[in-house]
């Protein structure tokens, strides 16, 4: 006999879900997979069970306010109070919504790279950052401020792996070695900002950019790229050899 609520118990169990899915600490464990009514969703495996996530627009599948993303109705509400002539703040619960979103897209981000599916990846960390840009000019404090700004270094970290390894997949070695400048570039900001040039070189991140940058370099054999002979051309002031390499880099674009 089944007593009241005991079948709709049994038919929440996600026991079949874990069971050929072992979890490994220290990895992440992700799946791409077509839910009943045919909509692509991930799955990313935690020690307690699984997380799931929408593939397109918020990973919890909301529309806050209406919007597609938490961060695009905050746009909305600053732009609106400037339309007003009012200063516009981020609101305590306006921050905690803020969070969410943050800790979602993270997730999110890291199922990218685990799958591999890096144009997706740096879409995310796209969001993550313009989003970051925007709790800097409305943060309404600055322990609220400093709270997302000490992870900035990380995303940028993320986004330039991803945005490098998407070059290689399309068999672009030189532009992947350009993502991995210009990543490097926007950390030295970051250190910067915080006061801490002086650690940059030793900084973990850094150093596996650089040394990806290596690989590259030797794998497909590229001493130097079209830019950077382009910038030592404009150096050296042989402005007929920049301009022959400036045409050289259009068409590769």
């Amino acid at each position: 006999m089944i007593l009241d609520g005991e079948e709709s118990v049994v038919n929440q169990d996600i026991d079949f879900v874990l069971e050929n899915w072992e979890y490994k600490p220290g990895v992440a464990q992700a799946r791409l997979i077509q839910a009943r009514d045919g909509r692509q969703v991930i799955q990313l495996r935690i020690d307690l069970g699984v997380l799931q996530l929408e593939s397109t627009d918020r990973p919890d599948g909301a529309r806050p306010h209406g919007h597609a993303t938490y961060y695009d109705y905050l746009q909305e509400q600053s732009r609106l109070s400037r339309k007003a002539e009012q200063k516009f703040s981020l609101s305590d619960e306006q921050c905690l919504e803020a969070d969410r979103e943050f800790l979602q897209f993270y997730h999110r981000r890291v199922c990218w790279l685990a799958l591999r599916q890096y144009g997706k990846a740096v879409r995310d960390a796209d969001h993550t950052l313009a989003f970051m840009d925007f709790i800097k000019r409305y943060s309404p404090n600055e322990d609220y401020l400093n709270a997302h700004e000490q992870y900035r270094g990380f995303v940028l970290f993320q986004r330039t792996q991803a945005a490098a390894a998407l070059h290689v997949e399309k068999n672009a070695p030189e532009q992947a070695i350009s993502e991995i400048h210009a990543g490097i570039e926007k950390l030295r900001a970051f250190f910067a900002f915080y006061e801490r040039e002086d650690e940059m070189d030793e900084d973990g991140m850094v150093q596996h950019l650089r040394h990806v940058e290596s690989a590259l370099r030797e794998q497909y054999k590229i001493d130097a790229t079209l830019e950077e002979q382009l910038q030592q051309a404009i150096a050296d002031e042989d402005y007929e050899r920049a301009a022959r390499l400036r045409d050289a880099l259009k068409k590769k674009q």
